[in-house]
């Protein structure tokens, strides 16, 4: 993709993949039955939207762009904020909704499906680039990476200004592509501009974080001194329970369905690992699609939940050879590394429904000498170990499936943690005239 910036007829910026109205009327369709299931935030707009009390608010979003994040940005226009939005990962956008949003005419989307990391970052400075304002004044985060992008922004703007290092490059974010790419540019940056970061810090008002991976970032600028307002929506009580728990529990087995070539989810051995309010919800979905469902989970107080709500709990090596479905909810990395996956059985299906894509040993499934990767269908891919000439399927490259291969939480259910988002914002713009450019 092209890395320059697009304007629609009325100046506003944008790149998504095609602004073009093919199949518009689809996506239209389904961005009002969206708008009629989110009762909640038809709810803020009827009371909220009079008064216009975002009126002025410059909000930069990193959300999964669907139909759902649509009905949010529509919420935050009709009380009277500005958006610029960019995903929150590299596949969880819908090409024909970004499009439908610009064709709208009520944000700047910078998104498309399959971005490098290189890319992923481009549009998320483009939609922290406020032009002459300098920055956000309000940030909506799903997945910490706007938060960790400004923290080590201000980490090395600290750093260059004491010493006049500049940050390197440690075998540690080498690891990590997105992080990589985040030091590469803070560091490309730097000389121009050192202060970027500290005066977009200064404007910022607050941020709303849905993720636990964010609330844990958050934590750690606390602890560091680089202290933002922050609203928790992560652990409010809505978000947990419908997001966490209702949501994969409608989603994943839509996403296995949509997917998964076999015969049925039914009589088979399904694995979930994990068994907080995610993996929960993941074995409610697998029993009650009539599989046979086990659990492998470390904190000795979820195992118990588990116990008691009757699925049996072991080691994950004790079911790597028997179990047809793997699915990961922890967020820890390699939950499931390459030599598990060698050990299943062939046609075991894997599948993430965590935050990021660190569950399931990617890389060395890619690196593995002589494995072979055949496309059974769209983010359906069997590998093939040299072997035995048998091998495993894996689901939307070890990313979160129930975007990947389907379309995500029910709008219902969405639209409980995105109401709270709204309301969070509602509350961090109240502070705005302690802000140190007001």
């Amino acid at each position: 993709m092209d890395l320059s910036v697009d304007r629609t007829a009325s100046g506003r910026e944008y790149k998504v993949k095609d602004i073009s109205r093919t199949g518009f009327d689809r996506i239209w369709t389904e961005l009002d039955q969206a708008t009629m299931e989110m009762t909640s935030l038809e709810a803020v707009r009827t009371k909220y939207g009079p008064n216009q009390p975002l009126k002025g608010a410059k909000i930069s979003a990193s959300i999964a762009v669907t139909s759902r994040a649509g009905v949010l940005i529509k919420t935050l226009n009709n009380l009277g904020a500005e958006v610029r939005v960019c995903s929150r990962g590299t596949h969880w956008i819908n090409d024909s909704t970004a499009a439908a949003i610009m064709a709208g005419d009520c944000a700047s989307v910078f998104a498309w499906n399959g971005q490098t990391p290189q890319e992923y970052l481009w549009c998320m400075e483009r939609a922290l680039d406020w032009g002459q304002h300098g920055g956000p004044d309000l940030i909506i985060d799903d997945g910490g990476d706007i938060t960790r992008f400004i923290r080590e922004g201000i980490k090395a703007e600290k750093m260059y200004e004491k010493t006049g290092q500049l940050p390197g490059l440690s075998s540690s974010s080498t690891e990590d592509p997105k992080l990589r790419v985040m030091l590469t540019s803070i560091r490309d940056g730097l000389k121009s501009d050192p202060q970027r970061f500290h005066r977009m810090k200064d404007r910022l008002v607050g941020v709303s974080e849905m993720s636990t991976d964010g609330i844990q970032m958050l934590s750690k600028m606390q602890a560091d001194g680089t202290f933002l307002e922050a609203i928790d929506i992560n652990d409010s009580p809505t978000k947990r329970m419908f997001d966490n728990w209702y949501g994969p529990r409608l989603s994943l087995v839509e996403g296995l369905r949509r997917a998964y070539t076999g015969d049925s989810i039914a009589e088979k051995a399904a694995v979930v690992c994990g068994y907080g309010e995610v993996g929960k919800g993941c074995a409610d979905a697998l029993k009650e699609a009539r599989a046979k469902v086990f659990v492998t989970e470390n904190n000795p107080d979820y195992v118990f939940d588990a116990l008691v709500d009757g699925f049996p709990v072991k080691h994950i090596d004790d079911f790597i050879s028997m179990a047809d479905f793997f699915v990961t909810t922890t967020d820890y990395k390699d939950s499931i590394t390459v030599e598990h996956m060698r050990k299943m059985k062939n046609n075991a299906v894997i599948c993430s429904i965590g935050q990021f894509d660190n569950d399931i040993d990617m890389e060395g499934l890619e690196t593995y000498p002589g494995v072979r990767r055949i496309t059974v269908s769209p983010q359906t891919d069997k590998w093939y170990f040299p072997e035995t000439n048998t091998g495993v399927i894996v689901l939307a490259e070890g990313r979160m499936m129930n975007l990947g291969c389907a379309t995500g939480h029910p709008s219902f259910v969405e639209s409980c943690p995105y109401t709270d988002h709204v309301i969070g914002l509602l509350e961090l713009w109240k502070l705005k005239d302690g802000r140190t450019d007001a």
